[in-house]
Parts: structure tokens; sequence; C-alpha cells
């Protein structure tokens, strides 16, 4: 049984969803667009509000919640959110990346699919104060900086680091919702 989950004394959490093998799929333009127009859908459609993201080659990070605060419909959005990115990227993967990547994919499933895209865990951490809210925007943002993919976090395309440091939307068209401490 997976140690972190979301539970009802918490309504902002920290999530993190890695690809299986940590597969570098989030390379190019339109694998990016399928996570950031699926957010944008939960956003739009099923209350979801984005606090800080940041799309890495092999996984994402963001700070997410109901726009009610509620984390059970939180549950079932991220949920949702899960399986239609998971479904769109092995889609996307087979038509436009190696073999090798669909084969993983198909490798990593287990009885109830014929292919798994994300790893098991979400890993849903709460967020329950302004100190440790820091800790992980900062985290997230420093990323690819950390990682050497660029030499200042707000140079990343798919991240909310340029929202943070100058106020002004990101490239990525993921709509920030800010909280109050």
């Amino acid at each position: 049984m997976e140690r972190y989950k979301i539970h009802e004394d918490a309504s902002v959490y920290f999530v993190t969803y890695c690809v299986v093998e940590w597969l570098p799929v989030f390379v190019n333009e339109a694998a990016c667009s399928i996570i950031t127009e699926s957010l944008a859908f939960c956003q739009e459609q099923q209350n979801l509000r984005v606090n800080a993201y940041v799309i890495m080659p092999t996984h994402l990070h963001a700070v997410v919640f109901d726009r009610e605060y509620d984390p059970n419909r939180l549950a079932k959005t991220l949920t949702a959110f899960r399986k239609h990115t998971g479904r769109a990227l092995c889609d996307y993967s087979q038509g436009h990346l190696s073999a090798s990547f669909t084969r993983a994919f198909r490798e990593a499933a287990e009885s109830d699919r014929s292919r798994r895209f994300w790893q098991p865990s979400r890993h849903p951490e709460a967020v329950t104060s302004r100190k440790f809210w820091e800790q992980k925007l900062n985290y997230l943002h420093d990323n690819p900086r950390r990682k050497g993919l660029v030499l200042y976090a707000e140079h990343w395309r798919y991240s909310s680091a340029r929202y943070y440091i100058d106020g002004k939307d990101n490239e990525a068209e993921v709509a920030i919702s800010e909280i109050d401490w």
C-alpha cells in the first residue's frame, strides 16, 4: 500500500508523476502540450487549481488543489488526469518515439492494462505550512537549473518559475492559482 496519499486533513498537495523507467518523453513541445492541455482541461472542467509546476524530461512536479479545497474531488481529478495523460502519452510515444519506449510501457503493464506510462505512485505530499510550500516551490522551480538544462530557472519553458519571478503568464499556458497563507 502506498505510504503517501491524499487524505481529508489537507487540501493542497505537492505531487510527482514519473514516467516508467524514467524514460525521457518530455523532450519536445508535443509531449509537453499533452500535459499542459490536460491541466487546462482539468482547471476548466474539474475544479483543479495549479499553484506551481514543472515538466522535466522524465517527470513532472506540481502543487495542486481543488477550487473549493475538496481533497476527495482533488483525488478523483488527479486520477482522471493520470489516466487520460497516460493513455495519450503512450499513443503519442508509439507514433513518435523509439519502439523501445512502447516496449517499456508494455513491459511495465500489470494485469489490469496493456501498457503503463506513469510509475504507480503520484507521491502526494500534503502542503500544510507556508515554509513547506516555499521549500517545494523552490525545489520544483530550480529542478531544471540543478539538472543543467538551463542557467536560470525562469528560462525553462514548461514551468511556473517565470510567473513567480516576474508575475507574467508563462508560455505553457497553465493558469497559476495563488494560495493565501
